[in-house]
């Protein structure tokens, strides 16, 4: 990860170099600093003089906002303005804004404040707000609003009051005129587990009116002095935004971009069901980076194929904080796009969406180049937002150490050290991006009077339209729902048709009057937000009756593209008619038993009862190849698979290996053992875990890359990461650590393998003294 502050911040790296002929240094240096100050990037080059080009980047001091700026290289019409420096912001990692324009910025100024992360559990993490005071776009106060703080991670304001996330807890605490008054808590597991690279993050306040994070499975909403908790689906590592529609998008450390093809709130219900189809979908394959200067200091930087013949990154490592920009400032090419921080790379990338159907893709906007670039090596861009100018705005940690010591190799340690990338650690910026040569209003603030608030939902800038809408559901603005009924009537305009639907749904005002004529627009992109405010008022005992024809008049309409809908919608009349909801889905089975995304929103509805179902459907559909019959089995399957052993009992028995598994082994492998979707493979029955101890031992003391045959299936990127780090150079993993955490794992679940001793470890320690390189299932395979 080079940066992979759990925050995601990012994760580990994955290749490594490659071999290098010489050439004569002095001609490779100039050439090299010709490349770096034009700009442009370099193709890989068979004759590289890596020592020349080592040596030209053998300082990386600490620039000044404006310095950095001079170093920094972007699309052709923009430009990058500072918002926020040191001393006024100190290790950023997220932001906020609220109504008045300011920021609320989250500090983790206590992250790994040497390579051993040496203090690091101490409470100096802060929330501080960030005031503009002579509108001159520039922040010149700064005020404290909590401090003492290990570790926060992510911040949301809400009605009255701060959630703000300090592992393992979620709180809640009340604003008394930027005094934090009481204090909630909210979740005492919202970030149990992990480390600080796979912990939950984000707290992004969606369409629906639901609170949603990375690397969670809760989401939450306020009701009045009650706090709802929810299953959903894990999104992602660090970072999370929505495009208009309040589709959620995310991503992994190595991975560009991810998201969901449907409303976030279905189809989460069945613990059971895993990689459910138009979840967690790959929306742009293509993970290549381009950065303008040599990037030596990423974690695998010495395994081959991760650096270029320059030396240079070529596949994220530490990809973070994306955001769907709905600023309506940058023009039509731009809105809508996804940008994507590396901070390994010093970069912000830059990608073009397409929708098809229910399905959304892209690609990057340019060939071998990026939106932004930098040479400078501590510019850190962590998480992107959208503002409330219309601006692209950039969280930049600004520091040298971004790999969180869980994962540090010592070939990071030695890059670290040979550039004093250590200190300091009290530096941070935020910037933002605008076009050039164009007007910037000043920050809009949000009007007091209710019937200007109602015009934002209409507004082009998509941060004004959500906080329009999160103003008056948190101020309950209830008069005006005349208001927002009519914009429902304006159906040639979707944008104004979605906030109004889901600002009448969070003032608790929603009928089902407003919603059956949206179900009967041509435009399936109103006819999908009415079907997700319908599941709501079902869910809160409202419509199951009278909804239920109109599901099965639109199943009967065979819109192969509002089928998977239709599914998740009869989920939420499951507890009050179980019957008619069982009637809908097997029309729907019917109608498409070989349909991977109808067949996976139909089982969602079928927790517990997928046997049942199971029976019914070979009733009507006998043949067992069908998707639909086939996605049963597997679900059918990881049930009785969960059913293993007393996991109480484990914990007791294998106390530091059940801890370690949760902070380091079950972000990727679940919690379950079975593998999570663009991460990595199943250890539940997995042959490398219950096989040979000299092949387990090794894997995870120093990881494993390239594909790998589980259960004969091959696992590789990109339906997995492509690598697991490992975690044999953390001196802080004892052996007995170690021998207990896979003791833990061969116990587990369906697992019955003998357990490993700490001598055993300490073995496979001398066998390998001094190994760094990742393994391969080749070099595996000679092993017994």
């Amino acid at each position: 990860m080079s940066f992979r502050l759990s925050l995601t911040f990012i994760p580990s790296n994955k290749f490594s170099l490659s071999t290098y002929g010489k050439l004569f240094p002095v001609v490779c240096a100039i050439f090299f600093l010709v490349a770096c100050h034009s700009g442009e990037q370099r193709t890989d080059q068979a004759s590289v003089d890596t020592a020349a080009i080592k040596n030209s980047i053998a300082n990386a001091p600490v620039l000044s906002p404006e310095e950095s700026i001079k170093k920094m290289r972007m699309e052709e019409g923009f430009a990058i303005k500072l918002v926020a420096a040191e001393p006024l912001v100190n290790s950023p990692v997220a932001m906020t804004f609220d109504e008045k324009g300011r920021i609320w910025v989250c500090e983790m100024q206590s992250y790994m404040p040497d390579t051993s992360g040496t203090g690091e559990e101490q409470p100096t993490g802060t929330i501080a707000i960030l005031e503009d005071t002579n509108k001159d776009g520039v922040m010149d106060s700064r005020k404290v609003f909590l401090d003492h703080l290990v570790l926060p991670r992510a911040l949301s304001l809400i009605e009255n009051g701060l959630l703000v996330a300090e592992p393992p807890n979620l709180w809640f605490v009340e604003n008394n005129n930027d005094q934090p008054g009481r204090k909630t808590l909210v979740d005492s597991t919202y970030a149990a587990g992990g480390n600080p690279e796979h912990q939950a993050n984000g707290l992004f306040r969606g369409l629906d009116n639901w609170i949603y994070s990375a690397n969670c499975t809760k989401r939450y909403r306020k009701q009045g002095a009650k706090w709802l908790v929810e299953r959903t689906h894990s999104r992602g590592q660090w970072g999370i935004s929505q495009d208009n529609d309040g589709r959620l998008f995310y991503n992994n450390n190595s991975e560009n971009l991810l998201g969901d093809y449907y409303l976030p709130g279905f189809g989460a219900t069945n613990p059971a069901q895993k990689n459910i189809a138009g979840f967690e979908e790959k929306i742009i394959p293509d993970n290549r980076v381009y950065p303008i200067r040599p990037t030596p200091g990423v974690n695998r930087g010495y395994m081959k194929g991760v650096l270029d013949d320059s030396l240079r990154l070529r596949n994220f490592t530490a990809a973070s904080g994306p955001v769907i920009y709905r600023g309506g400032l940058f023009g039509n090419d731009h809105q809508l796009n996804a940008f994507v921080g590396e901070p390994a790379a010093n970069l912000i990338k830059r990608n073009i969406l397409d929708e098809s159907g229910f399905r959304v893709t892209g690609k990057q906007a340019y060939e071998k180049k990026e939106f932004l670039a930098s040479l400078d090596e501590r510019f850190r861009p962590v998480t992107l937002y959208n503002g409330p100018d219309g601006a692209l705005y950039i969280v930049d940690m600004y520091r040298g150490i971004i790999q969180h010591e869980t994962y540090l190799t010592d070939y990071l340690k030695g890059e670290i050290k040979s550039r004093k990338l250590t200190q300091p650690l009290n530096c941070g910026r935020i910037y933002k991006i605008v076009p050039k040569g164009k007007a910037i209003a000043a920050t809009n603030v949000l009007p007091s009077n209710p019937d200007s608030l109602a015009l934002l939902l209409n507004h082009p800038n998509g941060w004004l339209r959500d906080k329009a809408q999160q103003f008056i559901v948190d101020n309950k603005l209830t008069q005006l729902a005349p208001l927002l009924r009519q914009n429902l009537r304006q159906v040639n305009n979707a944008v104004l048709v979605n906030h109004s639907l889901w600002t009448l749904e969070g003032l608790g005002l929603l009928q089902e009057e407003d919603i059956f004529p949206l179900l009967q627009q041509a435009n399936r992109q109103l006819r999908v937000q009415a079907l997700g405010a319908m599941a709501s008022l079902i869910s809160n005992g409202k419509m199951h009756k009278t909804g239920l024809p109109v599901l099965k008049q639109l199943a009967g309409q065979k819109d192969t593209l509002l089928a998977p809908y239709l599914a998740f919608v009869a989920n939420s009349i499951m507890p009050s008619n179980g019957v008619a909801a069982n009637q809908l889905l097997l029309q729907l089975v019917r109608l498409y038993p070989n349909n991977i995304y109808v067949a996976d929103a139909v089982i969602s509805a079928m927790k517990g009862r997928e046997e049942v179902f199971a029976k019914q459907v070979k009733s009507v559909i006998a043949d067992t190849a069908m998707v639909i019959n086939k996605r049963l089995a597997t679900v059918i399957n990881n049930r009785k698979n969960a059913q293993g052993k007393n996991p109480d009992i484990l914990k007791k028995t294998f106390p530091k290996g059940y801890q370690l598994f949760n902070a380091v082994c079950q972000t990727c492998h679940g919690e379950d053992g079975n593998g999570i979707k663009s991460l990595a493979p199943p250890l539940n029955k997995s042959e490398w875990v219950v096989g040979s101890k000299n092949r387990l031992i090794p894997i995870v003391l120093y990881g494993l890359t390239g594909p790998i045959k589980v259960n004969d299936k091959v696992y590789k990127a990109p339906e997995i990461n492509g690598e697991m780090p490992g975690i044999g150079n953390n001196k802080s993993f004892t052996d007995e650590d170690i021998a207990q955490v896979l003791s833990f794992i061969r116990s587990s679940w369906s697992n019955k393998a003998g357990e490993i001793k700490p001598a055993e470890v300490m073995e496979i320690r001398k066998k390998y003294a001094g190994r760094q390189a990742v393994l391969t299932q080749a070099e595996l395979d000679r092993l017994k």
